[in-house]
């Protein structure tokens, strides 16, 4: 995942801190804003985790901070729900003549209720994914416990929230109590996603159901079942991620994939931080990882299953282009591997790791009415397939390195 550092400005004139993350092929068919959770920043994990999948289906992300959190300007206790929809605005905006006007607004939790008031005011904006999001505002005012109290009497107060000291102002509580959903949603004609954990502690499964009941169609909903409110599992992250890509493409408009130039058809990127590497096959996104017990996160095969797995497919497909050819009775083909190394037949050194070769154990199930000849000559086919016979030959790769240049990351509009 590409993170390029932006900022904007916000009506009040404060600099807003943003990341925009960009495909692997540096060309989002989409672009999309994240509206994190309250007191939340935009380097949350999970925000991450769901950008990253994003990004596999092209899909662009602006994640940033709001007024007075994270890395932006501007006091948090003089923001509130209405300054926060109005940084979601100002975050569209600086799209649109900087990029692409969003088509995707994304919520977590406050944020998510955020997202469909500034939404149902943009016309790019064609689709809304909310996550753990409260059915009015006012629902936040919880998690000010027993010092909304003092807020109401003194005008303000510190309070504590996830370990952590913020000055809340009575203009806060004033602005979320005058919120309400019930007229956005009900004017509203938006594709709306609603996701939600059973089991959310923070923000109850029927704030969901409210949301939802209250929505016109197109709407959709999808439980989070087994998620806490912040997706602390980076597998729950994950899979909100990859249902917002799979849902948003049905209301958004995909252009016509571009072949790419022949020298050029694989794209491969990994960051500076775990080995979940972004994997572009002309228009096809793939993952690569590492296991965890080496430090990855396990989100798709390691290099060496993906050798792996070429092999397995340039086998089958080759057996059924001759059995076709032939017109012999070969119904299924299935190809099982195994890599690792390990010492030849003759090795003369077995303390040496050097001697040590690379090992494709290789087991071919095939299905039809085969006799025994049949059989001996796909054996033989099957070492012919071009990746076997690639594997074989001596090869060369040829390698040059750039830096990458200032601006490079930018697509054009």
């Amino acid at each position: 995942m590409s993170s390029t550092k932006v900022h904007f400005t916000n009506k009040n004139g404060y600099e807003l801190s943003a990341k925009l993350e960009l495909p692997v092929d540096q060309l989002p068919h989409t672009f999309a804003i994240f509206a994190h959770c309250f007191t939340c920043n935009k380097n949350l994990s999970a925000v991450r985790n769901i950008s990253r999948a994003l990004n596999m289906e092209g899909i662009a992300v602006l994640r940033f901070d709001f007024t007075g959190l994270g890395e932006s300007e501007g006091d948090f206790a003089d923001t509130n729900f209405t300054s926060n929809i109005q940084d979601l605005m100002a975050a569209a905006e600086f799209l649109s003549e900087e990029y692409m006007a969003p088509a995707i607004m994304i919520g977590h939790s406050l944020g998510g209720a955020a997202a469909i008031c500034a939404g149902s005011h943009l016309e790019s904006v064609k689709a809304i994914a909310t996550v753990g999001s409260p059915a009015a505002p006012e629902h936040v005012s919880h998690l000010l416990g027993e010092d909304v109290s003092e807020i109401e009497e003194e005008g303000a107060a510190t309070v504590n929230i996830s370990g952590r000291s913020f000055k809340v102002k009575k203009q806060f509580l004033e602005d979320i109590r005058e919120q309400n959903l019930d007229e956005q949603l009900k004017n509203m004609r938006k594709a709306i996603l609603f996701m939600h954990s059973p089991q959310d502690e923070v923000v109850s499964i029927e704030n969901a159901a409210t949301l939802y009941e209250r929505a016109f169609h197109p709407k959709s909903f999808i439980s989070l079942d087994g998620a806490d409110h912040l997706l602390s599992d980076k597998e729950d992250s994950q899979y909100v991620g990859q249902m917002i890509g799979s849902w948003a493409k049905r209301y958004i408009d995909l252009p016509k994939k571009e072949k790419l130039n022949a020298k050029k058809q694989v794209a491969v990127r990994l960051g500076e931080k775990g080995f979940t590497t972004e994997v572009m096959v002309r228009k096809h996104h793939l993952t690569a990882d590492e296991p965890e017990s080496v430090g990855g996160n396990d989100f798709g095969p390691t290099p060496y299953e993906l050798v792996a797995a070429g092999l397995g497919a340039c086998t089958a497909m080759t057996l059924q282009m001759y059995a076709r050819r032939k017109k012999w009775d070969l119904r299924e083909v299935t190809v099982h591997l195994d890599h690792y190394k390990d010492y030849t037949d003759d090795f003369q050194n077995p303390d040496d790791k050097k001697s040590q070769i690379d090992h494709f154990d290789r087991t071919i199930i095939v299905e039809g009415e085969l006799d025994k000849k049949q059989k001996d000559r796909l054996l033989e086919i099957a070492d012919r397939c071009p990746v076997h016979r690639t594997l074989h030959q001596d090869v060369k790769v040829l390698t040059e390195i750039k830096e990458e240049h200032e601006g490079a990351n930018k697509p054009t509009k």
